[in-house]
C-alpha cells in the first residue's frame, strides 16, 4: 500500500528515514526505502512509527529482490519500540507489550 503523500513528505524531512535501520551490520546496499513493518486487522499501519527505513538489500527489493536479507521480525521490533502508549491504545486489540517482549529476547543482545 502506498504511503499517503502527507506522511511521505513528513518522513522525507525526518533524518531518521535517511539511513537503514540495519546500517551497523555493514552490509547495506542500494537506495533507502521505507517498509511497512506492522500489520493490524489485516492492513498495513500507515503511521510513522510503523514504517522503517531499509536499504534495498535489507528490504529485498530493487537490485536485491532475489538476494536481499529482509528480516521482517527485526523491522517489527524496531517499529514496536517506537510506539507510544497512545499508539498501543489506538491499536489495542493486539498485545503489543507481549509481542515486543518476545522480540526483545531475540534482538536486545544486538
Amino acid at each position: 500500500m502506498a504511503i499517503p503523500k502527507k506522511l511521505r513528505d513528513e518522513m522525507a524531512q525526518d533524518e531518521y528515514y535517511k539511513f537503514c535501520i540495519r546500517q551497523k551490520e555493514g552490509t547495506c546496499s542500494g537506495r533507502i526505502t521505507w517498509e511497512h513493518s506492522l500489520i493490524y486487522a489485516g492492513k498495513q499501519i500507515q503511521e510513522k512509527f510503523a514504517i522503517v527505513p531499509l536499504c534495498e538489500y535489507h528490504h529485498s527489493i530493487g537490485k536485491h529482490h532475489e538476494d536481499g536479507d529482509l528480516q521482517k521480525n527485526y523491522g517489527q521490533w524496531v517499529a514496536m519500540k517506537r510506539m507510544t502508549l497512545a499508539d498501543k491504545l489506538k491499536y489495542s486489540k493486539r498485545n503489543w507489550n507481549k509481542d515486543l517482549e518476545l522480540l526483545n529476547q531475540k534482538y536486545d543482545r544486538l
